[in-house]
Order: structure tokens, then C-alpha cells, then sequence
């Protein structure tokens, strides 16, 4: 379980470096982060710590990040639009793999990790989407609002880490729905 998570932070963080590289932004290659080597993307505290505990401790959820992949928002070609495309990138990543393995398990429905390869890509690219900094749907929300918001944008990036701890204790299971309905719309069925 802990490789797949793993592997699909992984994936998602390269696939911000990729969406930057085309966007004019060679930061993440020249950094050597656009890889899926585990060991350029491992945060000893986000990667191995705390899953580890979490998992040990037998937590009925299973949290943690990889390092994120550096890029700078003012080598992008579009100013505007480009840190929500970067941003976007991630999520998107975790839904193509949550569809190519949930399309798998409807033809190979023995194979019990792909379920939890689509459940934990979809967790991920829904959770990521939240418009709380530092997740990347607060990238897609600031290149959408008008500039009169920039107090509001200026106070989410400031606080931003307290509303998502918030938001982790007090909110998380109102994602889980919409998780399980996207889960039964890609592999048929929900959760075994």
C-alpha cells in the first residue's frame, strides 16, 4: 500500500515539472526532479515517517507528500494561466492513472491492488483540488479571481496551513462521497 501511494505522490509531482518544463520553466529538469526515482522525491518526513506510523499504528487513513517539485511561475510562457495549468497537472495525473487502472480492474477484477491504485489516485487528485494553500487547487482558484480579490488570496496564502489543518480534522469526509461516486463511475462498481 505505502509503494502505491508512493508511487502515484510521485507521479503527481513529476507531473507538475513536465507541465512547467513545456511551459517555459526548466527549474524541475535542471533540478534533476523530472523522474520517477523514488529517492529524488523522498521528504524523510512526509514519504517515510509519517506513513510509517501511520500504517503501524494501524490508522484507518494513510497521509503524506513527496518533496515538491520546484518551479519558478515567472519563467512560464502565461503569466496568467500558467501556474493553475502547472498546478492542474498533478490531479490530472492521478485521474488518468485512476482511469487506465479502473478500466483495467473491469477486465481484470482479480487483481485487488488496482482498486486501491484508482481509490488513492482519486483521493489524491479530489484532495489536491481543494482550494486551500499550499494544495494546487488554490493555484487553479487565484488564476481564476479577479485581481480585487488579492487581499483574499494574500490572507489563504498567509493562513493557508492553518485552514488545511482545519480542514483535515473537521471537513476531510466530505470529499469521501464524491471520491466513492467517482471510484463507481470509472471501475463499475464501489469498493469491495
Amino acid at each position: 500500500m505505502i509503494v502505491i501511494f508512493l508511487f502515484s505522490v510521485i507521479i503527481h509531482e513529476v507531473s507538475h515539472g513536465v507541465a512547467a518544463n513545456m511551459l517555459g520553466d526548466p527549474t524541475a529538469k535542471y533540478a534533476g526532479r523530472i523522474t520517477l526515482n523514488p529517492i529524488k522525491h523522498l521528504d524523510l518526513w512526509g514519504s517515510i515517517i509519517i506513513p510509517a506510523f501511520l500504517v503501524i499504528s494501524g490508522s484507518p487513513i494513510l497521509f503524506g507528500w513527496a518533496k515538491p517539485v520546484p518551479y519558478n511561475p515567472y519563467n512560464l510562457k502565461n503569466q496568467r494561466w500558467g501556474p493553475a495549468i502547472v498546478a492542474l497537472a498533478g490531479p490530472l495525473s492521478n485521474l488518468i492513472l485512476a482511469f487506465v487502472f479502473g478500466i483495467s480492474l473491469r477486465f481484470f477484477p482479480q487483481i485487488y491492488s488496482f482498486s486501491f491504485i484508482v481509490w488513492i489516485n482519486i483521493l489524491l487528485a479530489v484532495f489536491n483540488l481543494v482550494p486551500i494553500p499550499p494544495l494546487d487547487g488554490s493555484k487553479i482558484l487565484f488564476a481564476v479571481l479577479p485581481s480585487r480579490f488579492d487581499n483574499i488570496k494574500i490572507n489563504l496564502e498567509r493562513y493557508g496551513l492553518f485552514v488545511l489543518i482545519f480542514f483535515l480534522f473537521f471537513l476531510f469526509q466530505y470529499l469521501l462521497p464524491i471520491v466513492f461516486w467517482l471510484f463507481k463511475l470509472i471501475v463499475g462498481k464501489g469498493m469491495v
